[in-house]
């Protein structure tokens, strides 16, 4: 049962990771999922909104597997693009208040100390609605040599 739950934590971890690697990808181009802070005329694109810590990156102990963990803070009003993984990601809100927005299910709002599980392939795009930075704690379980993050219409 113990190593299950390490496997588990493991594909946690790099889910987190890849949620922060899409803040470097520099042939991003969509700015459509961009929200506005309350009582901001204008929302800051993501490309610079965003800011990324990567914190952890290693090799589970099963075939093609990686589990990578990053923080990623959002300025207020800032959405990351609609985008997947390939692989799990869970999301811990460390600060601040977002809406996520899955593919197929309703939008759910977390706040800091709320956590959310986002299965392998599925499209989301995470907003900053408060006032001020919001962090998250974004936690992957992926393929191995697969880009982290791809950019979904």
């Amino acid at each position: 049962m113990s190593q299950y739950l390490t496997r588990k934590t493991r594909l946690v971890i790099a889910l987190a990771t890849a949620l922060c690697g899409f803040a470097g990808i520099s042939q991003a181009q969509d700015a459509s999922a961009q929200a506005s802070p309350p009582n901001s005329s204008a929302a800051k694109s993501w490309q610079i909104g965003l800011h990324r810590t990567d914190l952890v990156k290693r090799d589970l102990d099963f075939a093609d597997r990686e589990a990578i963990q990053v923080r990623v803070d959002f300025e207020p009003g800032v959405a990351a693009p609609r985008h997947s993984h390939p692989g799990v990601e869970i999301a811990y809100v460390i600060s601040g208040t977002f809406v996520y927005e899955l593919q197929g299910q309703p939008a759910v709002t977390l706040h800091a100390g709320d956590s959310l599980y986002i299965p392998a392939g599925v499209p989301h795009v995470a907003t900053n609605v408060g006032t001020t930075t919001g962090s998250e704690l974004a936690t992957y379980i992926v393929k191995k040599d697969v880009p982290l993050l791809k950019l979904e219409p």
